[in-house]
């Protein structure tokens, strides 16, 4: 199917486009989305935009970003050879630096996995081409880290995707471009948009599959996939402006400790009305204890943080290394994962928790926090890349503390 895109004539590649692709061809903004179902020609059209941009742009690097190192081995690499090495003259791959090439080296389109987020830390770059973008493992901050190597070119992004979750795709992309911001444009459309693509599959998918995963995955639509933890929480009510919170209202504080990342989120509490307001969030690696507590106390010297919660039963030590940074963390009362759990969704479904529009990073969690499916689609009792949730797991030993334990003033 990745051929028929292109149709190659004395030399000359025409490009035929079916109506999603012209979208997409055509549009302008600078942050561009295909959002659509499965096989429908977003992974090779993928480097025809981005060869675009190249001569438009002109010598340079290039930044080009799947999900998954496998998806890269296995779709990205392949069809970006494809493109640029036997199709285009002049191009080369370079497998020691993973990148494609001119052949004097003054132009390069770098090829990264979303999972090694420190290889796409690097010189600015002039037009990225994301593949498999809306993936879990394709996190916000790889979204982010791609910003930052476009942001003093001011360059354009293609992202081409199927909806997996209501994560950050949903809610930096996709909410965006519906409330009418002009940088962002969304092109959506079904797998059978692509003229390759069998009718009599589109249609076996959509009387067989559950209504969720066929209008995610063959008709390119955002729904609640099965599986949800916290499927009871809503943009709509849950997600709130930030205002400024009243002095007196006390606050709590929860900490997932981390070899690699350390989180944080903070909680007011408006008492009057037994609600909690999630209004902070922090997530850092590569820092010591002591530089985790100096940021925590740093913001309790102007809040009443009345109680500090952190960690598993078995991270006993790491709570005596903050107790000895000035940070009086205390051990969640209730060990097991599936209370913590059950506590936020009473919070939740009670309308009892919300959380401000600028935790961003927490907000992309709520929408990809998930259990396995079992082969039938049924979900089981196992959370899904458990050990990259670190907000939730914050929020988790925070929400535990709230009922009992030791308040400090």
């Amino acid at each position: 199917m990745a051929n028929d895109l292109v149709t190659v004539k004395d030399g000359k590649a025409t490009l035929d486009y079916h109506k999603g692709q012209d979208r997409a061809w055509k549009s302008t903004r600078r942050f561009i989305f295909i959002i659509s179902g499965t096989q429908s020609g977003k992974t090779s059209y993928g480097p025809w935009w981005l060869y675009r941009e190249i001569q438009t742009c002109g010598a340079g690097d290039y930044l080009c970003v799947t999900a998954t190192y496998d998806l890269y081995k296995l779709k990205l690499l392949p069809e970006m050879q494809r493109v640029f090495c036997q199709m285009l003259p002049g191009w080369e791959y370079r497998a020691s630096d993973r990148v494609i090439a001119t052949l004097d080296g003054k132009t390069r389109i770098v090829l990264r996995s979303a999972e090694a987020e420190g290889g796409l830390e690097s010189a600015t770059a002039k037009a990225a081409w994301l593949d498999e973008c809306g993936q879990d493992r394709f996190r916000l901050s790889a979204w982010e880290a791609v910003q930052r190597r476009l942001s003093l070119s001011q360059g354009r992004v293609l992202g081409t995707t199927t909806p997996y979750n209501l994560g950050w795709l949903k809610t930096e992309i996709f909410d965006r471009w519906r409330a009418g911001d002009p940088d962002y444009d969304v092109i959506q459309f079904k797998s059978i948009m692509n003229p390759s693509f069998p009718v009599a599959e589109y249609e076996r998918a959509k009387t067989t599959l559950p209504g969720w995963k066929f209008r995610m995955f063959y008709d390119g639509e955002f729904t609640r996939p099965a599986g949800m933890i916290y499927e009871d929480f809503s943009d709509t009510i849950h997600k709130v402006v930030p205002f400024p919170i009243p002095q007196e209202w006390p606050r709590y504080v929860g900490v997932d400790f981390g070899a690699v990342n350390t989180a944080m989120i903070w909680l007011a509490e408006d008492v009057e009305h037994k609600a909690y307001y999630l209004y902070r969030e922090y997530l850092e690696g590569s820092r010591t204890t002591a530089q985790h507590a100096a940021v925590a106390k740093e913001h309790a010297k102007h809040e009443r943080v009345v109680r500090w919660m952190g960690g598993a039963k078995s991270e006993s030590q790491y709570r005596w290394d903050w107790a000895a940074a000035g940070v009086p963390l205390q051990e969640p009362p209730v060990p097991e994962v599936e209370t913590g759990i059950d506590r936020v969704t009473e919070l939740l479904k009670s309308k009892r928790l919300f959380v401000f529009n600028d935790c961003r990073g927490i907000l992309d969690e709520f929408g990809t926090y998930s259990r396995e499916l079992d082969e039938y689609g049924q979900p089981t009792e196992k959370i899904k890349d458990k050990e990259t949730f670190h907000r939730l797991d914050a929020l988790r030993y925070c929400v535990l503390g709230l009922k009992t334990g030791v308040f400090f003033r």
